[in-house]
């Protein structure tokens, strides 16, 4: 497969075949976002006007103090309070809620601007995926070879492909069947083993090995949950 500019860091992505690619795309898009908020950023003033109008989400807010950038981290808080202030919260001395300025502070509790950037992003990036699998043979064996595509990832790429510009009329059925054995693969390979953990509590079973079974609950809540407990 030749590798171009969009290319490169899917085949990078895909070429691991460790858990979800697409989670991993995530991944990288979250942590090169993180870093570029609390460094090159602090630069760009049409940047600190996005980050200041959307804030962040308590996930990428934690993101951004545990890179250990004080100094940005409260610059960004500076400003983001101020423009709160001033552009957000109703007007002092109405005798009724403002319902423009309440819809403005509910909308900003459920914004971020580095999840907006990142689901932005991962529509380019599914489209470079989706263009690869139907030109390069090279790609759909590695994208068939994944170790699964996780329930959450399964929606989102079923989706971009079935939609207008996705996969074409003449391989939406493969993609479509290569991506769900993906899914459905690792949904069954959980439930057996949560199964057999479950078993382990029969007194039949006492003092057996639990053997893979023995973490199967923290491996099924991160794939259900993209987050470990």
């Amino acid at each position: 497969m030749r590798e171009n500019i969009t290319t490169i860091p899917i085949n990078d992505l895909f070429k691991p075949k460790d858990g979800c690619p697409l989670c991993r795309m995530e991944e990288m898009l979250e942590k090169n976002y993180v870093e570029f908020i609390v460094g090159d950023a602090m630069m760009e003033p049409n940047i600190r006007i996005e980050t200041n109008k959307k804030g962040f989400c308590h996930r990428h807010f934690s993101k951004m103090f545990a890179s250990g950038q004080k100094l940005p981290n409260a610059l960004i808080l500076e400003s983001h309070l101020k423009a709160i202030m001033n552009e957000v919260l109703p007007k002092k001395g109405t005798s009724k809620p403002d319902k423009k300025a309440l819809d403005k502070v509910e909308e900003l509790s459920k914004s971020c601007y580095v999840c907006d950037r990142i689901e932005k992003d991962m529509t380019h990036l599914i489209s470079t995926v989706l263009s690869e699998y139907e030109k390069s043979d090279e790609f759909k064996k590695l994208y068939r070879e994944q170790p699964y595509i996780c329930l959450n990832h399964y929606a989102l790429i079923m989706r971009q492909a079935s939609a207008k510009g996705g996969v074409s009329s003449k391989n939406i059925k493969s993609f479509h069947e290569d991506t769900y054995n993906l899914t459905k693969n690792q949904i069954a390979e959980l439930k057996e083993d949560i199964t057999q953990f479950c078993s382990m509590f029969d007194y039949r079973n006492r003092g057996k090995d639990f053997g893979k079974s023995k973490d199967s609950i923290e491996r099924s809540i991160e794939y259900l949950t993209k987050e470990k407990p």
